[in-house]
């Protein structure tokens, strides 16, 4: 790795050493969702070319981020995870999507949304104190992704795929962004045809209060004259 040296001794240079390669912590990112053959990883992140997916898993294996495992059948098949060493990446994955959340605006052309993705941002912008003691159950489709969400005071079960027995069914598009930021009221979202719901409305505010994406950077002053 010394081709990646910074040549500073620092923590943060080993972890960007490590981690710092383009698409690594993509990887990293649909790894703590769950673990993934080769080809999972590869239909979430399309863009990646197969030898550099191949070459990120070897780094990440041979750092002791990631392990091969067999499983057994009737799936079959080798799958990666991540080691307990590699989860230790979680805080920072869920820290910087939380960070970067408010930078996202409008999708960019080409831009795709994945379940794993989708899980992450609910991880990442989970809001706790805001939650509500009282159990709810979420089911959020963005077009053809579907993710759920369990809530519980300060816990939250994310994953991919729908939840029977939803209390509440939530369809957007790309205004989930600007709901979840407060800048589209849930009145307005629904107005608008924006958000489509399947259960109780009033489950909405909750949801919003619940998944708060953080304010972007502010308006920088006018320079002096």
């Amino acid at each position: 790795m010394a081709e990646r040296a910074y040549g500073q001794f620092c923590g943060l240079v080993r972890a960007v050493e490590l981690v710092g390669e383009r698409w690594a912590l993509l990887i990293v990112r649909d790894l703590l969702v769950g673990p993934k053959r080769f080809t999972d990883l590869h239909r979430g992140l399309p863009r990646i070319a197969t030898n550099v997916l191949s070459a990120r898993l070897k780094e990440l294996e041979d750092a002791k981020v990631v392990r091969r495992t067999a499983r057994s059948r009737p799936a079959g098949g080798v799958v990666y995870e991540l080691t307990d060493f590699g989860r230790g990446l979680e805080d920072v994955a869920l820290g910087l999507g939380r960070w970067g959340s408010s930078l996202l605006g409008d999708p960019r052309p080409g831009e795709i949304v994945t379940a794993d993705s989708m899980t992450m941002a609910l991880r990442s912008t989970f809001t706790p104190e805001a939650a509500d003691e009282e159990p709810m159950r979420f089911e959020l489709w963005i077009g053809d992704v579907v993710v759920h969400a369990i809530v519980q005071g300060s816990r939250l079960d994310a994953g991919p795929g729908p939840l029977p027995g939803a209390d509440l069914v939530i369809e957007a598009g790309p205004e989930i962004q600007a709901l979840m930021s407060g800048e589209l009221t849930p009145e307005r979202a629904l107005r608008s045809g924006a958000v489509k719901l399947d259960g109780d409305p009033e489950l909405l505010d909750r949801f919003v209060a619940s998944f708060r994406i953080p304010p972007g950077p502010a308006q920088e002053p006018a320079a002096l004259a």
